[in-house]
């Protein structure tokens, strides 16, 4: 009499059971390697507002008078934008270890426009705030503009100060002398940075640490701040002196230039998410071509939105977990872009409930999330740090980013690897969330209570946060994550002559036996109607035996 004697049944290829949650019931993990679309899903991550706009850049050497000197000087028409442009001096590469020195007449017209006025590396001019720049940055306000002082370290350590308590200069037919000087050997060698601007002034000194970072600096000129699209503006310098060297621009000087005569369109408009599958792409340094990922932009998750302004994309868990079942996830990400006040987030999350409208603006973190985020402060560039989000508006861990300092990733594009980890025993059974990038490990420990409070999750992926910023570009390949629970494992064995027993644990209630003759695709499963009784930690289901074939599968109505 054949008898199929044990049954294991499978959710999916690329599916095993690892972890054992608090309800003894066993977790499952799945792997994506992105060779093919997933087909996970996905709300705005694909966005077609704010519509794509235009980006006119035309500056550079001018034969006119602007900035009030005799005929010639540099600038004109300068955008906002997630591309750079620039229009500079080439100077032999200078570093933090270096005196540096420029001065000259700045004239601002009436309108807007945001622009970076100083040294920096055009190498790595991608961003902003943008690593290796000592500069001035100009923002537009109509009739008048904002004066900034700030620097960028070569590993994204950003510092700044304003110009008169941010006073309102006025803009128009006003010629501001400018300075612009940095001394190595300023603050006791921690090195400061001083500026002039008309009759307003201003000091800055690097935080402790930046100097060491290190910075590279091989241009001065006129640099666009590199966000997203912005309203733009003009500005004029004239009588230039870097370092000692004289510029009257009294003809062309030939000035080294990128995209500063150029109109195209351009789809980093804020916040216009664009991220989700990506086919043939290996930013994030995965084994083959596809991965996910693109331009994320922090999220805004008040009412007059109606949910258009908040994003994710994400695989659907087989299970609603929560948050006392063990999450694990892991794979390798390649960070390539990122602008200061940005985050992306990356864990278990739900697809409704972490998408609630709210007027709060309490928390930045989704309700219902546990996860690794990409952030700030620009004063430390950017860490790779555990975060979370209960089943309640604005309630937020104690704990910050977490301990030890969590690792630093930087918007090099480098690929990495990292991990996530939920332990809901961990804290002596609060709960804790550990994250790893290349084997630095950071820890938060939910709060007292906090677990109790709740979250649940059916999606793994990306998800935007609930409170409005700037963007990043970053890819994630060669993922695991926790799907759901694994599946019961059914076993068969003979008790008497004419009878099998069939067994499955207790820690998956709502199961029911299916009998078919043949396993077929389409073969008739038969619900098995003999009385369920429980023995122990088991399942127990007495079956006649016959002459033919019989086999059997759990399913769960």
């Amino acid at each position: 009499m054949p008898l199929s004697l044990s049954i294991r049944l499978a959710l999916a290829c690329l599916i095993w059971a690892t972890t054992v949650s608090t309800h003894g019931q066993a977790l499952a993990l799945k792997a994506e390697t992105f060779d093919a679309d997933p087909g996970w899903d996905g709300r705005n991550n694909r966005a077609t507002d704010p519509s794509p706009r235009q980006i006119v850049q035309n500056f550079g050497f001018s034969s006119t008078t602007n900035a009030g000197g005799p005929a010639g000087e540099i600038g004109g028409f300068i955008t906002p934008a997630g591309e750079p442009a620039f229009y500079a001096k080439v100077i032999t590469p200078v570093s933090f270890n270096d005196p540096l020195s420029a001065s000259g007449i700045l004239n601002v017209p009436q309108g807007n426009g945001h622009t970076l006025i100083g040294f920096f590396n055009a190498d790595t001019a991608n961003e902003w705030r943008t690593p290796n720049t000592i500069a001035l940055r100009i923002y537009g306000r109509g009739t008048y503009f904002l004066a900034y002082l700030e620097y960028g370290t070569g590993l994204w350590r950003a510092g700044g100060a304003s110009f008169g308590g941010e006073a309102a200069i006025p803009s128009g037919a006003a010629d501001y002398p400018f300075s612009l000087n940095y001394d190595p050997n300023g603050a006791g060698g921690r090195g400061t940075v001083t500026a002039t601007l008309g009759s307003y002034s201003s000091v800055m000194t690097l935080d402790s640490g930046h100097k060491a970072d290190g910075a590279i600096f091989n241009r001065f000129g006129i640099l666009n701040v590199m966000k997203s699209a912005d309203d733009p503006g003009q500005l004029w310098l004239d009588n230039v002196t870097i370092n000692g060297e004289p510029h009257s621009f009294n003809s062309d000087p030939g000035w080294d230039h990128r995209n500063n005569r150029t109109n195209y369109i351009s789809t980093n408009v804020r916040p216009r998410f664009d991220f989700g599958y990506s086919p043939g792409s290996t930013f994030a340094g995965g084994q083959g071509g596809g991965e996910i990922g693109g331009h994320t932009f922090r999220g805004d998750s008040r009412v007059q939105f109606n949910g258009t302004r908040m994003a994710y994309y994400g695989a659907r868990l087989t299970d609603t977990l929560s948050l006392n079942h063990s999450l694990h996830a892991e794979g390798k990400v390649g960070f390539r872009r990122g602008v200061s006040d940005s985050t992306t987030l990356i864990g278990f999350f739900h697809s409704t409930n972490s998408m609630r409208n709210n007027d709060s603006q309490n928390s930045a973190t989704p309700e219902n999330f546990v996860g690794a985020a990409i952030e700030g402060p620009s004063s430390e560039g950017f860490y790779l740090y555990p975060t979370y989000g209960l089943d309640q508006e604005g309630v937020r861990a104690n704990g910050g980013r977490g301990t030890p300092t969590p690792p630093y990733i930087y918007p090099n594009g480098q690929s990495h690897r990292w991990t996530l980890d939920y332990n809901p025993d961990g804290n002596g059974g609060t709960g804790s969330i550990v994250v790893t990038l290349d084997g630095q490990a950071v820890t938060l420990n939910l709060d007292s209570g906090h677990k109790q409070i709740g979250a649940s999750f059916n999606r793994f992926g990306i998800i935007t946060t609930h409170i409005d910023g700037s963007g990043q570009t970053v890819y994630f390949d060669d993922l695991t994550y926790t799907i759901g629970f694994a599946p019961p494992t059914l076993t068969i064995a003979r008790t008497a002559s004419a009878e099998a027993l069939l067994q499955w644990s207790t820690n998956y209630p709502g199961y029911r036996a299916n009998s078919s003759t043949n396993l077929r695709s389409s073969a008739f499963w038969r619900l098995v109607t003999n009385p369920v009784t429980t023995n122990g930690p088991v399942y127990n289901v007495t079956v006649p035996t016959t002459n033919a074939a019989q086999f059997f599968r759990l399913r769960k109505p």
